[in-house]
């Protein structure tokens, strides 16, 4: 039998997909017998994200540790990071899990810090975007990539949540010198369910985070032009939280929206489900978007973007995936909205969802990533 690992997942920001990630990752490895602990930020998320993390403090063995971590590199880093080390330090992990880009990079450092102590740890790394969504030919883009370069020398494996992911780390960065795994996201049985719309649901919902990557001003303004397009009313929920919030309660406004268009705090998944007959995933970029995977195995009609891994889910020529632009996605939605049941029958099966992105499937892989790079 093998022993249990130690393993602390180390990540910035506890919210959206990378949040969402290590808490189906967690959940997985304490069911399997492995001690489990999170370090991130302190600083980011709300009362939402709170509840989250109250459920799952009684499951950690290694508990969850939240302290000061700033999203840019700046001088504050260097009281942040040894906060962080001194944390990790003390949990004694033998794997250390990074994701996202500050995450990656701490959970690599402080991994090859321990080393030099003698400590034997596993130092992985999951991008889940982040850094790889800069252009290359940027001064910041160049500094980013330059990074990752350097940062492979304290890499022991890179695990890619999408195909699209993968091939923009070798595009940008280069070809990984060290052993790298595709593993999908994955969803827990309940979460195929389907979600019925409630009797009083709105044509459209957005849930995400309130930023432009994530595309919501590009949401209102299709909404806008479906009205004018069809010459009828249309209704939509907004989910979510951030700093860019204000701006698109200001954008639909301006646009004469607010009396049809409602904005909510952030709430699970599958609440927001209920709430509209049609989701729309309008970002700029993506990894591999849980919302996605979770909005499709819960049977709801999906408009989405093109974008990174979505592709990967629907198919590559899949009739519902339109460019990151309001006049296509619009050009969707009026489609979603005339001929709702022929736009439906475009979604994938939730058969085909079951056999590619399953939770259990997505543990045992990265486990025995963890297992093969002790043992290297």
């Amino acid at each position: 039998m093998t022993p249990p690992l130690r393993i602390v997942h180390c990540f910035r920001s506890p919210v959206g997909g990378i949040f969402r990630h290590v808490r189906d990752l967690t959940e997985a490895q304490v069911a399997a017998g492995h001690k489990v602990g999170i370090v991130c930020d302190s600083k980011t998320g709300g009362e939402f994200e709170e509840k989250l993390f109250a459920g799952m403090m009684d499951q950690l063995a290694l508990g969850i540790h939240r302290t000061p971590i700033q999203r840019h590199i700046g001088p504050g880093d260097v009281a942040g990071a040894w906060r962080t080390f001194t944390i990790i330090k003390e949990l004694q992990p033998n794997v250390i899990h990074g994701h996202g880009a500050k995450g990656g990079v701490y959970a690599r450092l402080f991994g090859s810090l321990l080393r030099v102590s003698r400590s034997r740890v596993a130092r992985l790394y999951s991008p889940h975007g982040g850094s790889l969504h800069y252009d290359e030919n940027t001064a910041t883009g160049k500094v980013f990539f330059l990074l990752e370069r350097l940062m492979g020398s304290f890499t022991d494996h890179l695990l890619f949540v999408s195909d699209y992911e993968r091939r923009a780390y070798r595009k940008k960065v280069g070809e990984p010198p060290i052993p790298n795994t595709l593993v999908y996201n994955g969803l827990r049985a309940p979460e195929f369910i389907p979600v019925a719309a409630a009797d009083n649901a709105a044509d459209f919902l957005y849930i995400g985070m309130m930023r432009d990557l994530k595309g919501p001003d590009l949401f209102i303004d299709a909404l806008a032009q479906v009205e004018m397009r069809t010459g009828r009313t249309v209704t939509a929920e907004m989910v979510g939280d951030g700093d860019d919030l204000p701006k698109y309660r200001e954008q639909v406004a301006r646009l004469g929206l607010s009396e049809r268009v409602r904005f909510h705090p952030p709430m699970t998944a599958r609440e927001a489900f209920s709430l509209a007959r049609t989701i729309v995933v309008p970002s700029r970029a993506e990894a591999m978007p849980y919302i996605v995977l979770e909005a499709l195995a819960a049977g709801k009609p999906m408009v989405a973007t093109a974008v990174g891994g979505i592709p990967e889910i629907f198919g590559p020529d899949s009739p519902a995936l339109v460019a990151p632009d309001a006049a296509e996605i619009a050009g969707k939605m009026v489609q979603a909205l005339t001929e709702p049941e022929a736009f439906a029958a475009l979604m994938p099966s939730g058969e085909e969802l079951r056999a590619r992105f399953g939770a259990d499937v997505m543990a045992a892989r990265i486990e025995q990533a963890y297992r093969e790079t002790l043992a290297a």
